[in-house]
C-alpha cells in the first residue's frame, strides 16, 4: 500500500481528503494568506538586485551619497513589507489552522460520544486523549506551517533558480550540482520520518494511559503500597517515549548537517567559478555577491522542503489515527426510520416489557465481530442469558436476584441498549428496542448502575445531570431527591453542603453516600422505569428501608405525564431483604430463569430465592 520511494505518495497525501470541507469553508482566508505569502517572496527576491546594484556602484568608485542611499532606501522599504506581509500570512494562515484544530477537536469529541459503549472498552482513555491533543496538533502544524513551507518553498526555488540562470548560467549550472543529492536525501528522510513518528505517538499514548489509569486509581495504589510498581511502569514507558523520540532526534542528526554540508559545496563552487567569471570580467562583483545571496536564500528552500516533508507525513500519521476513530461507526445507534408508539403507554394487550426467547452471548452478535475486525465464527462463546421470556406490566415492582455472573446487569442494559440484543427478542411498548430512536428510548429510563460514577463537580450539579436541562435550577426537584435518597442527612457535614465539589469520581465521598448521590441524580429524572442496579451494596440496611419506603411513596404516585400510570421499578440486589417488597422477583442462575413470583410465593417454594433468605438470614444473627 505504501509507495516507499515517494514520502508524499498518493497514498499518503490520501487522508487529507477529510480535510477538504475544513480547507474549503476557510478558503479565503487561506487565499489572503498566501497572496500575503507571494508578495512577501517577491520582495525578498528583489532585495539582492539592490544589493548588486550599491556594490557594483561602489566597486565603480565614481559615486554619489545619493547613489547608495537609494538602493539601500529601496531595501528597507522591501524589509518592511516583508515584515508586515510575514503578519499576515500568519495571521490568516496559522489562524484558520487553530481554528480548524477547534472545530476538528469539538467533532471528535462529540463523535466520541457517539460510539458504543464497547469502543470505550477497547480503547485505553490514554490513547484517545492522545489522539485529540497530539495528533490534532501535528494536523493543525501540517495545515499550517506544513502548507507554508510546501508553497513558499516552491515559488522560492523556482524564482531563484531562474534569476541564478539568467544572471549567469555557466555559475549555476556547476553550482547546482550538489542539489540533487539534497533532493535524495529529503526524499529519504520524508520516508523515515513517517515510521519513527508513529512510533512515537504510540509509544506517547501508551505513556498517557499509564499515567491515566495510575491517576484513576490512585486509591488502591496507596492501599497495596504499589507506588513503586507504576513509577516502574511509568519509568518503562517513559524510556520507550524517550526511545522512540530520540529515533526521530538522530534521523534529524544526520539529515540536517548533510544538508549543510552540500549547501555549503554549492557555496564553494560558486566561489570557484564565478570568481574565475568575475577575473575573465564575465560577471561584475555585485552579480557575484548577489549571486551568492541567492544561494544562501535557495537553502530554505531545500531545508524546507526537508521540513514540509516531515510535517505532512507526521500530520498525515496523525490523521490516519484521528480518521480510524471519525470512521468507526458505533454498533449501537438509532435506525434509519424508528418506530414510535401511539401515545404515552402501550395499546391495550401490549406488554410494557417484554423479553421473548431472549439468549444472548457477548462476541457472538455479528456487529461486535465486524468492531473486532476478526473472525469469530469458529469461536462458541458461553452464553451470558439463555431462553428469557418475561412479561413486565408498566407499574409493576420487579426484584431481580441472582448469584454474580448470572446475568442480572446483562438482562437490564439489553432494555436500554447499552448492549445490542438480538432482533425480535427485547420490546418496550409492543416495539423492538432495536427500533426505537435511541435518545427516546433511553429517556423512558433512570438507571442508578453498579458503579456509581459521579463528575468532578458539585453534589447539587451531580444530582442535576439526571434534569433534562441541567441548567434549569429545578431545587424543589433537587430538595425532593436528596430527601429520597437520604443523602440529606449527610449534608451538614459537608462545609458547603449540596454544592460541595466531590472531586473526580467522588473522591471525597464514601461509597454508600456515592450511590445515594446517584439514587438522586436518577429518581430526578422521573422517568417511566426506574432501575436500581444493586445501588444499595454500600449502604447500611436501616438506610435502604428508608430510601425503600420513601421510593414507594413518591415512585407510586401517578402522573399525568404519563397518563395517571405508576411508575416501573427494577431493583437488582443480592438482598432478599432489599426485594420483599416487589411485586415480583425474578431469580437468575447461570443466566436462565430460575424462579419468577411474588416474594410470598417464593419463599415457600424452597428454591434459591428461599435459600438466599434463610442464609442471610442465619448471617444476620451471627453479625
Amino acid at each position: 500500500m505504501k509507495n516507499k520511494r515517494n514520502p508524499l505518495s498518493k497514498s499518503v497525501l490520501s487522508g487529507y481528503k477529510t480535510l477538504i470541507p475544513y480547507l474549503y469553508h476557510y478558503r479565503f482566508q487561506y487565499i489572503a494568506g498566501f497572496i500575503c505569502l507571494l508578495i512577501v517572496d517577491a520582495a525578498q527576491v528583489i532585495i539582492p538586485l539592490f544589493l548588486q546594484q550599491a556594490i557594483d556602484t561602489i566597486i565603480a568608485g565614481d559615486f554619489t551619497a545619493g547613489a547608495i542611499i537609494k538602493p539601500a532606501a529601496a531595501m528597507a522599504g522591501m524589509m518592511t513589507i516583508v515584515s508586515g506581509g510575514r503578519f499576515l500570512w500568519r495571521y490568516f494562515i496559522h489562524g484558520s489552522a487553530r481554528r480548524i484544530e477547534s472545530e476538528m477537536r469539538a467533532a471528535l469529541f462529540g463523535h466520541f460520544l457517539t460510539l458504543s459503549y464497547d469502543f470505550f472498552q477497547k480503547h485505553k482513555i490514554g490513547d484517545l486523549l492522545s489522539r485529540s491533543t497530539n495528533d490534532l496538533d501535528a494536523v493543525r502544524t501540517s495545515i499550517g506551517m506544513g502548507l507554508v513551507m510546501l508553497v513558499d518553498g516552491t515559488i522560492m526555488a523556482v524564482s531563484i533558480l531562474a534569476i541564478i540562470f539568467i544572471n549567469d548560467a555557466h555559475s549555476a549550472a556547476f553550482a547546482i550540482i550538489p542539489l540533487p543529492f539534497i533532493t535524495a536525501l529529503i526524499l529519504l528522510f520524508g520516508n523515515l520520518v513517517g515510521k519513527r513518528f508513529q512510533k512515537a505517538q504510540e509509544a506517547y499514548s501508551a505513556m498517557s494511559g499509564t499515567v491515566q489509569e495510575t491517576f484513576a486509581g490512585i486509591r488502591v495504589v496507596k492501599s497495596f503500597v504499589k507506588e513503586w510498581y507504576f513509577l516502574r511502569k511509568f519509568a518503562d514507558t517513559n524510556d520507550d517515549y524517550r526511545a522512540a523520540n530520540m529515533a526521530l532526534v538522530k534521523l534529524y542528526g544526520v539529515f540536517f548537517p548533510l544538508i549543510g554540508f552540500f549547501s555549503g559545496l554549492t557555496s564553494l563552487i560558486l566561489l570557484a567559478t564565478g570568481g574565475i567569471r568575475v577575473i575573465q570580467g564575465a560577471m561584475t562583483p555585485g552579480q557575484l555577491t548577489a549571486l551568492f545571496r541567492y544561494f544562501q536564500m535557495l537553502i530554505w528552500p531545500l531545508m524546507g522542503a526537508g521540513f514540509m516533508v516531515n510535517l505532512i507525513q507526521r500530520g498525515a500519521v496523525s490523521l490516519g489515527r484521528i480518521n480510524e476513530v471519525m470512521h468507526t461507526r458505533p454498533l449501537i445507534a438509532s435506525p434509519a426510520h424508528p418506530k414510535r408508539p401511539e401515545g404515552a403507554a402501550p395499546d391495550a394487550g401490549v406488554p410494557f416489557i417484554e423479553f421473548r426467547n431472549l439468549t444472548f452471548a457477548y462476541g457472538e452478535n455479528e456487529e461486535h465481530k465486524e468492531y473486532e475486525g476478526e473472525t469469530q465464527g469458529s469461536v462458541k462463546r458461553q452464553n451470558v442469558l439463555e431462553n428469557i421470556n418475561l412479561v413486565i406490566e408498566q407499574g409493576t415492582w420487579l426484584g431481580i436476584l441472582g448469584r454474580t455472573g448470572s446475568g442480572k446487569t446483562t438482562l437490564v442494559e439489553t432494555l436500554v441498549r447499552m448492549i445490542e440484543p438480538p432482533a425480535g427478542t427485547v420490546f418496550v411498548k409492543g416495539i423492538d428496542v432495536r427500533d426505537w430512536d435511541l435518545k427516546a428510548l433511553r429517556r423512558l429510563f433512570a438507571v442508578t448502575p453498579q458503579d456509581s460514577y459521579l463528575f468532578s463537580d458539585s453534589i447539587r450539579r451531580n444530582i442535576a445531570y439526571g434534569l433534562e436541562d441541567a441548567e434549569d435550577g429545578g431545587a424543589g426537584k433537587i430538595e425532593k431527591a436528596v430527601s429520597l435518597s437520604a443523602i440529606d442527612k449527610d449534608l451538614a457535614n459537608f462545609a458547603d453542603g449540596l454544592d460541595t465539589i466531590i472531586g473526580e469520581r467522588g473522591l471525597t465521598l464514601s461509597g454508600g453516600q456515592k450511590q445515594r448521590v446517584s439514587i438522586s441524580r436518577a429518581v430526578i429524572k422521573d422517568s417511566e422505569v426506574l432501575i436500581l442496579d444493586d445501588a444499595f451494596s454500600a449502604v447500611d440496611a436501616e438506610t435502604e428501608q428508608k430510601i425503600l419506603s420513601r421510593l414507594l411513596e413518591t415512585r407510586g404516585e401517578t402522573d399525568s405525564a404519563r397518563s395517571g400510570r405508576r411508575s416501573t421499578v427494577i431493583i437488582i440486589s443480592h438482598r432478599v431483604s432489599t426485594l420483599c417488597n416487589a411485586d415480583k422477583v425474578l431469580a437468575l442462575d447461570k443466566g436462565r430463569i430460575a424462579e419468577y413470583g411474588t416474594p410470598a410465593e417464593l419463599i415457600t417454594n424452597n428454591g434459591c430465592y428461599a435459600k438466599t433468605a434463610a442464609l442471610q438470614q442465619l448471617e444476620r444473627q451471627d453479625g
